[in-house]
């Protein structure tokens, strides 16, 4: 399988070394070439300077024979371009971006794009292990925003 993974950072390098480590083929993409250091000497897959929504540097990462693609980077907006990029126009079949405001998240996961929000995954975790209930299933972690009364301000965050 061949992953392409953007962002370097501790979630996206981690991620990149746990599926090489499986053997899979992996190329990982990140603006900044030091944040490439958290991936180690050993790391076998393939490393791209560029910006994530550069079809190029997309290209490069092989993209157009990639079987999943992952965004990880500290950005919102960067994780929910690129993959609508990659979903729509290089067909992958396994496209996911972390997406921390919850209500983006819920947003694009009803356009089609699925998402991860670690805001809604921490604080979940959390609660269940502060209160001693049993850990739950990732999409009941994801579908407690539903639950939350609306904060201040929501609206206009949509």
């Amino acid at each position: 399988m061949h992953v392409v993974i953007l962002g370097c950072g501790r979630v996206g390098a981690t991620l990149a070394m746990m599926l090489a480590a499986e053997g899979h083929s992996v190329a990982i993409i990140d603006r900044d070439r030091e944040s490439f250091r958290r991936l180690g000497r050993g790391f076998r897959g393939k490393t791209i300077l560029g910006i994530g929504i550069d079809e190029d540097v997309l290209r490069k990462a092989g993209i157009e024979r990639a079987d999943g693609f992952a965004a990880t980077t500290n950005g919102d907006n960067t994780n929910i371009m690129s993959a609508q990029i990659v979903k729509v126009k290089y067909k992958v079949p396994r496209v996911i971006a972390r997406i921390y405001d919850p209500l983006r998240a819920e947003a694009y996961k009803e356009l089609g794009i699925d998402t991860i929000s670690p805001t809604l995954l921490g604080a979940g975790l959390c609660r269940d292990f502060l209160t001693g209930r049993p850990w739950r299933s990732i999409e009941e972690y994801q579908a407690v925003r539903e639950t939350l009364p609306r904060s201040p301000g929501s609206e206009r965050s949509r």
